[in-house]
């Protein structure tokens, strides 16, 4: 990477880190862009070089943050000797809701984005190419897997729209009760789903 492409890298990621610390303080609908470029300490235009709106950095900070989160989990799933595709899921989903709620600041972002639909969306339009995809290493376990599921996009999506809606009522809320006593709920649920969908 050339001193250009450093210097770029810096001013996008100096808009992404102030965007992400003025939506989870002030909310998205109280920060404009020249909020955003002044604490970030850029010139207007240069937003625009990177960014369409606010909404477009919002879509981004989503899909790098849910990324990163993905991320985490991949790397702590591989120094775990888990093999079934099922025990994956599992530990996957543990691991992100316990991130989760460690980080208010990154629920509050998200947490109308915590869907499958969406989550996808975000990842495959918005990612940069130090983002970790997810997508493929999804569909590398479910290709390598002993057992085969029908449709597993449906499942994950069923998956992931159940464990993110109940993960944040009780993240947020403790409803209907706190994260460590619905984790093994959700599990049971999750690995209900699975075997429904296994052929």
């Amino acid at each position: 990477m050339g001193k250009l492409d450093i210097n770029k890298k810096l001013k996008r990621d100096s808009l992404l880190n102030t965007s992400f610390e003025l939506f989870t303080s002030q909310g998205i609908n109280q920060t404009s862009i020249s909020d955003i470029v002044k604490k970030a300490g850029v010139a207007k235009g240069t937003f625009y070089l990177y960014f369409k709106d606010k909404y477009d950095i919002r879509n981004r900070l989503i899909a790098r943050k849910s990324s990163q989160l993905f991320g985490k989990a991949y790397a702590a799933l591989m120094h775990e000797h888990v093999s079934s595709v099922e025990d994956k899921v599992v530990f996957m989903v543990k691991h992100i809701l316990s991130e989760l709620s460690r980080d208010p600041k990154l629920i509050a972002l998200i947490y109308k984005d915590l869907s499958w639909a969406l989550f996808k969306e975000a990842v495959t339009n918005y990612s940069d190419e130090d983002d970790e995809n997810f997508l493929s290493i999804i569909e590398s376990m479910f290709d390598h897997s002993d057992v085969k599921y029908r449709n597993h996009e449906v499942m994950m999506f069923l998956i992931v729209e159940m464990v993110s809606s109940a993960g944040y009522s009780s993240i947020v809320y403790n409803q209907p009760m706190p994260l460590d006593e619905l984790m093994p709920e959700l599990e049971t649920a999750v690995r209900s789903i699975m075997k429904t969908y296994e052929e």
